[in-house]
């Protein structure tokens, strides 16, 4: 039965299931989330990203063929589970600029519920894009080989991807914000404190409040042991609130057991930020994505 029915609500839309480089059946995370007493659960598969962009498709990405066989997984969970469980289904899709982003026509005709936007790849003046998102090692090798070690340049680059799909549109929520500090634990290749940083913090915060979306808590990098405090920073998050853009809980889940973790802490990190309400999704409505909110 539900453990948390009388506590607060809470949710994850960011889910990675077998469709890509999650493990387990949207099934699995249904009865996860229902055993833990949450709202709904969320599907966001990656979009595929080769036959837009030419690039080798990372491991996490859903391949090409896929995909529908992914949309009919998901709404067979939303039919096993209605009335016990709200279901929807969702796509994580990368923004390359020139290539392919959120905004994009195809994915609004995948009868999607909601979209995740994310920036996981920068692309250099004179090169081939690369993951943030990588190892540690692997990183640090793209800066230097790909940037000359100008890692304002590879921060430059990321925030402004960012800041560029938010002006397209197309997405509901921003994934992991500041995702390129995934690496960077007790500053090992920038300093966050320096106004270079801050004032690329501060125009996403502004960015986002101009284009509607929500932002997500994300305590993906701390259920894997890569950071101590979830995406985005407190400095960020307390931008986000300055500028109003609603938020909301996720796990970036790829195992079932991932759901709430991490939770407790990403409702401090709210709070400290001087939140006192998150958002739910209830759906879209002619179009729109609908929220709730839920006091914290």
């Amino acid at each position: 039965m539900p453990q948390n029915s009388t506590q607060i609500k809470y949710a994850c839309l960011h889910t990675h299931t077998r469709f890509c480089d999650g493990k387990g059946e949207p099934w699995d995370y249904c009865q996860s989330a229902w055993e833990k007493g949450f709202d709904s659960i969320g599907f966001s598969t990656h979009a595929p990203i080769t036959k837009k962009t030419g690039l080798k498709d990372p491991c996490w990405q859903n391949r090409e063929q896929r995909l529908d066989q992914y949309i009919e997984a998901v709404n067979a969970a939303k039919k096993e589970w209605e009335g016990r469980l709200k279901v929807f289904l969702g796509l994580e899709v990368d923004y390359l600029e020139g290539f392919m982003g959120p905004a994009d026509s195809d994915y609004h005709n995948l009868g999607l519920d909601y979209i995740i936007g994310s920036v996981h790849f920068v692309t250099p003046k004179n090169g081939a894009p690369f993951c943030v998102d990588h190892r540690m090692e692997v990183f640090g090798k793209n800066v230097q080989e790909s940037y000359g070690g100008d890692i304002d340049a590879v921060i430059n680059a990321y925030y402004g991807s960012l800041q560029s799909m938010m002006k397209a549109g197309g997405f509901d929520i921003l994934g992991h914000p500041d995702l390129i500090k995934k690496n960077n634990f007790l500053n090992r290749f920038f300093d966050e404190d320096t106004s270079f940083y801050r004032k690329k913090c501060e125009s996403t915060a502004t960015a986002a409040a101009q284009c509607g979306i929500v932002i997500e808590v994300n305590t993906g990098a701390m259920i894997r042991g890569y950071l101590d405090s979830p995406y985005p920073s407190l400095p960020l998050l307390q931008l986000f609130r300055k500028n109003n853009v609603p938020a909301m809980i996720n796990a970036d889940a790829h195992y079932p057991g991932h759901l709430g973790g991490f939770y407790e802490e990403g409702k401090n990190t709210l709070l400290a930020a001087g939140y006192n309400k998150m958002v739910l999704f209830e759906g879209r409505k002619n179009g729109v994505a609908v929220w709730k909110d839920e006091e914290i």
